[in-house]
């Protein structure tokens, strides 16, 4: 095997980079494509412009060895999926950049792609699907095309990124059996691999993130034989793992026939395995000490202690290069931009740029006075001993509500079968997005503010009054973020004005960054609700972001447990949950779409994990009386292996995503018996295709196979704030008008019964 030509030199490498613009260009230059506003060719211009100046970040910084070919226009899963010429038959008939958005977001009567997490992350990629007897027909021109013109800028520091062939299919729904599949698809990594070292590629990074999942030991055999065969190209293979430590699977990888192995030391335990099963001498280590997935300065003395203990435990001779724990998509660009926030904090932030010079800072060895700058922070943000007080007084009796579900549900909200809901926001026009940015810019006052806000909820509340909608919402107007929003109304919060990162495809988050203490000092959503209510008859939902959710999808704070912070938010929910009800409110509902997604990687660690994320709903929603319908939403993860821990959430209501899983997570509750009250997604809100009355009947006549009529309610799978009203307003209709049909045949059916019919 290979090694770097000198040992003695420690290198810097990086695993992947933020591809969505410093400005967002990547989501500008869709939206106007999908307008129809610019073409294809304009389109790639934005993107290899994106692409340029990551690569040329990276260079400038004196990064060693420099993983290209994650940029991408939607999702890398869905790039390799065409890649291989793995397309389903109902995306046949398009092509180019037509089948490949079809499979993204859908057309009419053309379902996209299923969308999930992406491990323990809050990226969602889109689920390939391999279908039976699939023959893959491979087109790698494009990612050929990219790696060259990485070369172009980055010469021999750049390394191809592909998705490993076991990570690949253990993240896609496969018809036949993952044998049969991994041998079709196996032939042409090595062509793809011979055509990358055509090209005078000097390395491969092979990315297998599957490998630190629970039971990977039964995929031993596949590994061994696949990576046996992809030995076989003469290429030195870089075989990159993160996200956690290799766990029991440590000792058989570490024996794989690769040239480097990248692990990460940032989550896990990875010096423990190396301490306690040695390194063979002939790999070069990969060490990702600079964690990809937190904006936080690295501590130079733990990295340094980590990086004495290292040396110590593997082979004198082994090579050790510097690297990233993960691809650095999952923080922004630059905190340098940041001038808004305080210099204590802004001095301990690392984003991507900043996380460039900690690798070259800790393979140069200047890091003297590095953690003084934590010393700063630390008199900056001092401890509250208020909320530490209430969290630490904690009983069991703050964790459950009064009543049990049987009881409280009579004393509840009555209304028909089948009643219809929307989960909460509705459009975030260009003139919701304008009022809001006015305002910001401090050109209109807060009354004038709150006038605007009110003339949209207005409007929103009569739409749906007019519709026929059961259960109402107020639309989120005042709300640029479901996180953002309530973050920005707790202490210990910080927010950054260019901070985006990718959720999926062209949306993009900015998440708050948790730095201290969390108090709640006034009402969040007292206001808007009572606006709302005070418009209709109907009952008008409350509506909060759960605590486990902003947790999950902030940058959480190091120096406390994520339990802790957790509780500290429910808390604040509680008191809001308070006012709500004191306000009117009978019904709230506490969204927790990311409760699955911060689940561990591994299967032991999930009771405790559990036990403490749905604690801190339980403390949320524990004060609520009986008479308040508690709803919860849940979206975009695999919910069947945490069914239990759903059910323990006590929820009245629970509300999931269901269009893009094949019914999967409904079929799953009903076996599991969940007792209450559940509203499976009856159309993709993620797809600009408006579902018709036929469709949504169809599947409200499925759902009735599975769970009784009394327990379904009737929604989108989502929010609707990233649709425009003249895709919403039809979809509604047809929606009710779907119910309306299939409550006309269960009102029938006892008349037929007592006619003998």
């Amino acid at each position: 095997m290979t090694k770097d030509a000198n040992p003695e030199r420690v290198l810097t490498q990086t695993l992947g980079y933020p591809r969505i613009g410093k400005d967002r260009e990547i989501k500008r230059a869709l939206e106007r494509y999908w307008r129809g506003d610019i073409a294809a060719e304009a389109l790639m211009q934005v993107f290899w412009k994106v692409a340029e100046v990551g690569w040329q970040a990276q260079l400038s910084r004196g990064i060693d060895r420099i993983g290209v070919g994650s940029a991408t226009l939607y999702d890398q899963m869905l790039d390799w999926s065409v890649r291989f010429g793995l397309i389903p038959e109902r995306f046949q008939s398009l092509t180019g950049l037509a089948r490949y958005f079809a499979m993204a977001r859908g057309v009419e009567g053309i379902p996209a792609l299923e969308m999930t997490k992406w491990f323990d992350t809050n990226y969602h990629y889109l689920v390939p699907e391999i279908e039976a007897r699939a023959q893959p027909v491979p087109v790698f021109d494009d990612f050929l095309d990219l790696v060259s013109r990485a070369r172009g800028v980055l010469g021999s520091r750049a390394v191809p990124i592909l998705i490993g062939p076991i990570t690949f299919l253990t993240l896609s729904r496969l018809s036949d059996a993952f044998d049969a599949t991994l041998e079709a698809l196996l032939p042409h990594y090595s062509t793809l691999l011979q055509a990358l070292a055509e090209q005078g590629i000097q390395e491969i990074q092979l990315h297998e993130p599957a490998l630190v999942l629970s039971g990977a030991e039964r995929l031993r055999g596949h590994y061994e034989r696949v990576y046996a065969k992809l030995a076989e190209s003469a290429l030195p293979l870089n075989l990159v793992t993160y996200f956690d430590d290799l766990g029991d699977a440590y000792h058989w990888v570490v024996d794989l026939p690769v040239d480097t192995i990248s692990l990460d030391f940032t989550r896990g335990d990875t010096l423990a395995l190396i301490e306690a099963h040695g390194l063979p001498a002939d790999r070069t280590l990969a060490a990702g000490v600079v964690d990809g997935r937190s904006v936080w300065r690295l501590r130079a003395e733990r990295v340094g202690a980590l990086l004495e203990k290292l040396k110590s435990a593997i082979p004198e001779n082994t090579s050790l290069r510097i690297s990233a724990s993960c691809s650095l998509q999952f923080v922004p660009y630059t905190a340098e931009r940041e001038a808004a926030l305080p210099t204590p904090l802004r001095g301990v932030l690392a984003f991507a740029e900043e996380k460039l010079n900690e690798l070259r800072a800790v393979v140069e060895n200047e890091l003297d006075g590095w953690d003084q700058a934590w010393d700063v922070f630390h008199a900056f943000a001092p401890a509250d001993e208020t909320i530490q007080g209430r969290v630490a007084a904690l009983a069991p009796e703050d964790f459950t509500r009064d009543s049990p579900y049987k009881l409280r549900r009579p004393l509840q909200v009555a209304l028909p079968r089948l009643p219809t809901t929307t989960i909460g926001s509705f459009p975030q026009t260009a003139a919701v997005r304008g009022h809001r940015a006015r305002y910001r810019r401090g050109e209109i006052t807060r009354e004038a503010y709150e006038s605007g806000i009110d003339a949209f909820i207005s409007y929103t509340v009569g739409v749906q009054d007019g519709l026929g909608l059961d259960m109402l919402v107020h639309g989120e107007f005042e709300r640029t973020d479901m996180v953002e929003y309530f973050a920005d109304k707790f202490t210990g919060f910080a927010f950054t004005s260019h901070g985006w990162v990718q959720s999926f495809g062209s949306r993009y988050v900015r998440p708050p960054i948790i730095y201290g203490d969390i108090t709640r000092p006034l009402p969040m959503t007292v206001r808007e609700f009572s606006v709302a209510q005070a418009l209709t008859e109907k009952p008008v939902k409350g509506m909060l972001t759960g605590p486990v959710t902003i947790l999950n999808w902030s940058y959480p704070r190091t120096d406390v447990s994520r339990h802790v912070i957790a509780y500290q938010i429910a808390l604040a929910l509680r008191d809001e949950i308070a006012d709500l009800e004191a306000a009117g409110a009978r019904v709230v509902q506490v969204d927790e779409p990311a409760l699955r997604e911060g689940l561990p990687l591994k299967r032991e660690h999930w009771k405790a994990y559990l036990t403490w994320a749905v604690d801190a709903f339980r403390l949320a929603t524990g004060g609520a009386g009986p008479e308040t319908q508690v709803h919860t939403h849940m979206c975009y993860s695999e919910f069947g292996d945490v069914l239990e821990a759903i059910d323990r959430m006590d929820a009245d209501v629970i509300s999931i995503e269901n269009a893009r899983s094949d019914d999967a997570t409904l079929r799953e509750l009903a076996a599991y018996g969940y007792g209450r009250e559940v509203g499976p997604g009856v159309y993709d809100i993620h797809s600009p295709v408006v579902p018709d009355a036929d469709y949504i009947e169809a599947k409200l006549r499925s759902f009735i196979q599975h769970l009784p009529p009394e327990k379904l309610w009737v929604n989108p799978d989502c929010g609707l704030k990233t649709r425009a009203w003249d895709e919403v307003l039809p979809a509604l209709r047809h929606l009710l008008a779907a119910v309306h049909r299939v409550r006309a045949g269960l009102d029938a059916e006892p008349a037929r019964a007592e006619r003998g019919e």
